[in-house]
């Protein structure tokens, strides 16, 4: 049973993450030759002031 986790920034609408679920479970099912059913998605968001790159917090850009 693939268990795949993404995390990225808040601000995706539900329709975005429908797709996104669709998408990574069909790559998944083809790769690992595996059910739809098997495939479990956990999406985690991050507000901006949690998440930073290059020294700089996302919610100081």
């Amino acid at each position: 049973m693939p268990i795949v986790q993404v995390e990225m920034l808040k601000g995706r609408t539900l329709e975005q993450k429908r797709a996104l679920a669709q998408k990574v479970t069909e790559a998944i099912c083809e790769t690992a030759n595996c059910p739809k059913e098997a495939v479990k998605i956990i999406i985690r968001e991050m507000d901006f002031e949690n998440f930073s790159q290059a020294g700089v917090l996302k919610c100081d850009e």
